[in-house]
């Protein structure tokens, strides 16, 4: 008996921001897809704008299990994660702990196919970079619907993160951002009325 995917299915319970007032609650398991369908979109720019040749589906499904040891360590806070190098390379060595434990619960004609979106392997550090690039997109659009909510408690985190991303000097996300990210201001109806409006257009 194999534990993993019974593993995987309990990332729904993990629940994100712990230290923040939040409007409406998220989970890893929906952080999990966000980040998925962000960093295959940020390979698909990255090849097609500006010159890259990403496997965009190796992407998409690191990006899906990015978070996945946190089933096992729980979401730790990022002013306390990254407060120091000390406290940064210690978390890491228990992530990477857990990872392996979850690896672990498959049986070994398996582990070969996950090992490589779990840990970081010699060649694919870009696209690591692109995952780390949409986990901060994917939590510029939480603290752009929090603030369109009216909780002003993701202000500071909002500017933090907007700086983030413009320090990592990514032109994928500096399209992404003028291009896609002003439509998470929409409501549903104006969504609907952009796309048709494109429609109508082609």
């Amino acid at each position: 008996m194999y534990s993993f995917f019974a593993l995987m299915a309990r990332m729904k319970y993990i629940e994100r921001w712990a230290l923040m007032r939040n409007s409406l609650s998220e989970n890893v398991s929906e952080h999990s897809l966000e980040v998925a369908m962000l960093a295959h979109g940020l390979a698909i720019i990255s090849n097609e704008k500006c010159g890259n040749d990403f496997d965009v589906s190796r992407v998409a499904l690191m990006g899906l299990y990015h978070d996945a040891n946190e089933i096992i360590t729980g979401d730790m806070p990022t002013p306390i994660k990254y407060h120091d190098d000390h406290i940064k390379a210690a978390y890491k060595r228990v992530e990477d702990l857990a990872s392996q434990t979850m690896i672990d619960k498959l049986p070994d004609y398996m582990r070969k196919y996950y090992q490589p979106v779990f840990f970081p392997q010699e060649g694919n550090e870009r696209e690591w970079r692109l995952v780390k690039a949409a986990d901060k997109l994917s939590a510029l659009i939480k603290c752009m619907e929090e603030l369109r909510s009216g909780n002003q408690e993701f202000k500071t985190a909002k500017k933090t993160i907007e700086d983030t991303l413009h320090k990592m000097e990514m032109p994928e996300v500096e399209i992404f951002v003028k291009e896609f990210l002003p439509a998470y201001e929409l409501t549903l109806d104006e969504l609907q009325a952009e796309e048709v409006s494109c429609d109508d257009k082609i």
